[in-house]
């Protein structure tokens, strides 16, 4: 019988002779990129996740209910359905956005979930934060999730942090651009950019909660792949079958669109991002850890997931 407060789908996958699997993850943002990818991960590994979603009704969530996850529904700042949602879950993976309400939000929504967490004594929370974020780079999306982690560290809760890169995902945002043949990004041609696969940090964030105690108090950023943009063109040409050339966005350009991710572009710029690739590819091989040219086939090639 449903929990009462839950949607539960019947199609569940889990063994019930596995009672740890029959507990659930809670995964904020589960209807997103990367709460999307990490719950995925989770239920393809037999888990059952419990989805905290703004909507119940929205198509995304009623996919995840389908696919056999419960349904929590609330918002981030919102501490006593946090603690509902995590109360009789086996972990959580949590993550906050400054997209909305900015950086001062983001703090607030750090904040109201680590008081959940210790309201419902989360046995083990991951938090997904920003590579860089603890570096001093001034970036204010970047500072706001660093003081999210110092509140978490302070906490004495069970954590270990996840620090993305750039994900591929984010070239999307110029889709008809890539289309008409063009790559821009404020970067100097020769300059690597670490970027992630948002699937590798699912699967990233699986392996870990499979038994979190080896990553308990642990920060680890994340890349997959590090690619300069002429090698990013060659890639999107080999997979759109048509030439991709590339444009330097200037930064007066960013500048004028956004403070916050002008920051971020001189921070890139310059020092940028500092995962250790070859670490985390010889010390969690199971990741997968998709390059560039495989995300760009899978995306844009045959069959891929992007209609052109």
């Amino acid at each position: 019988m449903a929990e009462p407060g839950w949607e539960v789908s019947p199609l569940t996958t889990v063994s019930p002779q596995d009672q740890s699997a029959r507990t659930p993850v809670l995964v904020l943002g589960a209807t997103g990129g990367q709460g999307g990818a990490v719950a995925g991960a989770l239920m393809r590994a037999g888990r059952l996740v419990r989805a905290f979603v703004r909507d119940p009704g929205s198509a995304a969530a009623r996919r995840l209910a389908a696919a056999g996850a419960q349904l929590a529904a609330g918002e981030f700042t919102d501490r006593d359905a946090l603690a509902a949602a995590m109360r009789g879950s086996a972990a959580a993976f949590a993550l906050t956005t400054p997209f909305e309400s900015g950086p001062d939000g983001e703090v607030v929504q750090g904040q109201a979930i680590i008081h959940a967490a210790g309201t419902a004594e989360l046995p083990h929370l991951v938090f997904s934060s920003v590579a860089g974020a603890t570096a001093g780079t001034g970036v204010p999306h970047f500072e706001s999730k660093a003081a999210v982690e110092r509140a978490l560290a302070a906490s004495g809760l069970p954590h270990t942090v996840v620090a993305p890169t750039y994900f591929y995902d984010n070239a999307l945002g110029g889709y008809q651009d890539l289309l008409g043949g063009t790559l821009e990004l404020p970067l100097p041609a020769g300059h690597r950019l670490q970027q992630l696969d948002r699937p590798d940090l699912g699967a990233f964030v699986e392996l870990v909660l499979r038994d979190p105690r080896p990553f308990a108090g642990r920060r680890i950023e994340l890349a997959s792949d590090a690619p300069t943009p002429p090698q990013m063109c060659q890639a999107l040409s080999d997979a759109l079958a048509r030439p991709v050339r590339y444009r330097e966005t200037p930064m007066a350009a960013v500048r004028r669109g956004s403070p916050d991710m002008a920051a971020m572009w001189e921070f890139l710029r310059g020092r940028g991002y500092q995962a250790d690739i070859d670490a985390l590819h010889r010390d969690y091989p199971a990741v997968g850890w998709t390059s560039f040219a495989a995300w760009a086939q899978r995306t844009f090639g045959p069959g891929g997931l992007t209609k052109c």
